[in-house]
């Protein structure tokens, strides 16, 4: 496997739909379950499955990408293993950004050339599955595939917004159609009985194949397939391979979580702390794997905890959380109540003697002060927010709003590093 695939995982998108989240990183940077980074993910699915020569491409925001990475993925100098970030950059043929998933691909298979390989896998940076990419390797070789799609079976009725196929009993692909809106082109799009038959839902509507923006391509295929200026898989790519390549679906029956607005990330980050999450990060066999930070165990001192998830290197002091997710170095004081919040931490411990500094000045802590009631909110890295602060999105519209707070899919956010001031109330 490791000889024979190489994987490409896409993080150059600009993720205006998670601002401002994205506001300095970029999607596949987004912190997640208290601990990890969305890009994560795909890594680990690709080390767990045996798939170690990776390449991730970059444009927007990447610094704290490029960070988290290097800080990250460390393989032996004898199994050939690697994460290599290749940068959106300027050449004699292109001076401009990368103008879509075909063409960051493209500019980028000269880079590939060096590196003996059969089958490229291309996948997301901001998707949170579990997926043991040997299998859809050996289908799309027992198939005969020219290109293999990971699709997802929905119902009907949840289709809105994905891109659909239309699939043989033999899950050959007959038709492809990028986020249909017609109800009589979606009916046309369900799976054959015996397709559907062969399902393990039980919700008793009929189901259409998504996908999940994971592709097999066979190595010439995919050369030839980029001969041009076409620049995205789904809309252009794929369909235009229709009826001149065999395109074959993987049917994908798991959890998966396109993580692509604010509200898709802090539901899939609540549900987390749910007693029986959808994902499972405890799953031994399968490990998702992030940065060794060497940080101590998180303190937790006379609080009223209620489906909680705490990262690493936390002081939690006399407080109630209820269904709360907190990021590692994360400051939460005395008496505050925090009820369905997201809350990344900091990326640094500040200095007692800082904090006697900006206390002076009136400038709080990183964490949440003391006496302070959040609700349904994210709080993004090294945000301040002072004592005696109520928060809340609640009766109130998408935008901006006093000291950089801002409500988006109807969720409150604190940007990182904003400083919201003792006594504030939104």
């Amino acid at each position: 496997m490791q000889k024979k695939v190489l994987a490409v995982i896409m993080g150059g998108g600009r993720g205006s739909r998670l601002y401002p989240l994205t506001a300095e990183r970029c999607k596949p940077a987004v912190p997640l379950a208290g601990k990890y980074r969305l890009v994560d993910i795909p890594i680990s699915n690709c080390i767990n499955s045996e798939i170690n020569r990776i390449f991730l491409l970059t444009q927007f925001h990447t610094a704290s990408l490029h960070r988290h990475i290097q800080g990250t993925y460390h393989f032996d100098p004898f199994g050939g293993g690697f994460v290599d970030i290749l940068s959106a950059e300027q050449t004699e043929k292109n001076a401009d950004w990368y103008q879509g998933t075909a063409d960051a691909v493209r500019r980028n298979l000269q880079h590939f050339r060096s590196f003996p390989h059969d089958l490229v896998l291309i996948l997301s940076g901001d998707q949170l599955y579990r997926m043991d990419f040997r299998k859809i390797v050996s289908e799309h070789i027992a198939s005969k595939a020219d290109v293999t799609i990971a699709a997802i079976p929905f119902p009907v009725s949840r289709v809105e917004g994905l891109g659909l196929m239309k699939v043989a009993d033999d899950l050959s692909i007959e038709r492809f159609v990028e986020k249909p809106k017609d109800p009589a082109v979606i009916q046309s799009l369900t799976l054959s009985d015996k397709v559907e038959a062969q399902l393990h839902s039980t919700d008793g509507e009929k189901h259409c194949l998504a996908s999940m923006g994971i592709y097999v391509f066979n190595r010439q295929v995919l050369a030839d397939a980029l001969d041009n200026k076409m620049t995205d898989f789904g809309k252009e790519i794929i369909p235009g391979l229709l009826g001149q390549k065999r395109l074959h679906a993987h049917v994908f029956e798991g959890y998966w979580e396109d993580i692509g607005t604010v509200q898709a990330f802090f539901e899939t980050n609540l549900a987390l702390a749910d007693p029986l999450p959808p994902f499972n990060f405890f799953d031994q066999g399968a490990p998702i794997y992030t940065q060794d930070r060497y940080l101590p165990a998180s303190k937790l001192n006379k609080c009223d905890i209620d489906h909680v998830v705490i990262g690493d290197g936390s002081i939690i002091t006399d407080c109630k959380l209820k269904r709360c997710v907190l990021g590692i170095r994360s400051f939460v004081g005395e008496n505050s109540l925090m009820d369905n919040v997201v809350m990344m931490g900091a990326d640094y411990y500040e200095p007692t003697e800082k904090q006697l500094e900006n206390s002076k000045k009136g400038v709080p802590s990183m964490g949440v002060g003391r006496d302070c009631h959040i609700f349904h909110t994210i709080i993004d890295k090294n945000a301040r927010i002072g004592d005696g602060v109520k928060l809340s999105p609640v009766g109130k519209a998408d935008g901006n709003y006093p000291h950089g707070v801002i409500i988006r899919d109807g969720v409150l956010v604190v940007p990182k590093g904003v400083v919201v001031p003792s006594g504030t109330v939104i």
